[in-house]
């Protein structure tokens, strides 16, 4: 095993027209980081895994459950396993990290 991860050896994914994430996953974790276009949307889902996130760019517009927020650079977010949520980039790029326990094997 290798403690450092190159961003080109990291996996990528595209989820959603215009949201894309480059993860790399450790024994018990998932570290994402997500790159959303201006406008961009990620749908309303869920997932069994926790997940805590930050936003290092752009403006982030967040449904979690029945509570809306837009968030600016340095605001987090914290989502128990199974709750519905959805994301809404806006009129700049975004770029945000997300944590999610367990490991998500979708992401790998």
């Amino acid at each position: 095993m290798t403690y450092f991860i190159s961003a080109d050896d990291a996996s990528r994914h595209d989820l959603f027209p215009g949201v894309g994430i480059q993860t790399a996953t450790g024994e018990q974790l998932t570290l994402s980081c997500v790159e959303m276009e201006p406008g961009a949307l990620v749908p309303w889902h869920s997932h069994p895994h926790e997940q805590l996130g930050v936003l290092l760019e752009g403006e982030l517009t967040f449904w979690i459950g029945d509570e809306k927020r837009t968030l600016r650079p340095g605001d987090m977010w914290r989502i128990p396993g199974g709750v519905s949520h959805q994301a809404q980039a806006g009129d700049r790029p975004v770029r945000a990290i997300d944590v999610f326990h367990p490991v998500r094997e979708d992401y790998r």
